[in-house]
């Protein structure tokens, strides 16, 4: 199953979703089905934005999660009152979350330029939603997002495009850490950097929490490069979201 993803404004970070958005763009009844693959403890999910956030700072990737070699990129945070939301002119906008989010938070990262090649800017966001639906939701508008804006401006003087995706649901192909998975790559141009370069994105959910990871390449950056950085920082973020809230043996 083709599927769209999505790549957010601001600091990189991937979106967030409209929740009055049509059922059209609602979960699959395949996606609406899949059982969790978490076998989490009810009293450690959060269940209000202090919480949320408490349990954001524990599991969201630091500069050691994709690898060596990448460092802090400035400003490090964003502000969590905000998160990105695609206009209806295929641009990212800085908003208010939406009322099914407890919390957000994006960081932003950089594999520096070397001899030959430039600057991979990475970033990574975890978002706590009230409910697991509400999360699933936030999987599946991403296919109505990029239908719509085959091509998004990121920020002043960045774009991405020429994007393809693809889906997999928990138990698909060996995709055993997360009840839904979405990936894209593409192309990336901005005035600083020039392109079209590699482009990827990556966004996986379980239970009421969804991770997102973004690179955007430079010159002499291959698309594998970036790919390989955004699994292993997902994968990271997986595992300390299984061990923060599973229930104990």
């Amino acid at each position: 199953m083709l599927l769209a993803a999505c790549s957010g404004g601001g600091g990189g970070a991937p979106s967030a979703r409209n929740p009055d958005a049509s059922a059209a763009a609602g979960p699959s009844a395949d996606t609406a089905s899949t059982a969790p693959v978490l076998d989490a403890d009810p009293a450690r999910l959060p269940k209000d934005r202090k919480a949320a956030l408490a349990l954001i700072g524990r599991v969201i990737a630091d500069p050691g999660s994709f690898g060596p070699g990448v460092v802090r990129r400035s400003p490090y945070e964003s502000d969590p009152a905000t998160w990105p939301v695609l206009g209806a002119d295929c641009a990212w906008h800085q908003e208010k979350p939406a009322s099914s989010v407890l919390a957000t938070l994006t960081r932003s990262f950089e594999v520096p330029a070397v001899r030959g090649k430039g600057p991979v800017r990475l970033s990574a966001v975890v978002t706590v939603h009230r409910t697991r639906e509400d999360a699933r939701w936030e999987m599946a508008e991403s296919v109505e997002e990029t239908m719509r804006c085959p091509t998004q401006q990121l920020r002043e003087g960045e774009r991405i495009g020429a994007l393809v995706s693809s889906a997999l649901l928990g138990g698909e192909s060996g995709q055993t850490t997360s009840e839904d998975a979405l990936s894209e790559s593409g192309e990336y141009t901005s005035t600083a950097l020039g392109g079209p370069h590699a482009y990827a994105w990556q966004q996986a959910q379980t239970l009421q929490f969804t991770v997102a990871v973004t690179g955007k390449g430079a010159e002499g950056r291959t698309e594998g490069e970036i790919s390989d950085l955004l699994v292993q920082a997902v994968a990271t973020m997986l595992v300390r979201i299984e061990s923060a809230v599973e229930k104990q043996s």
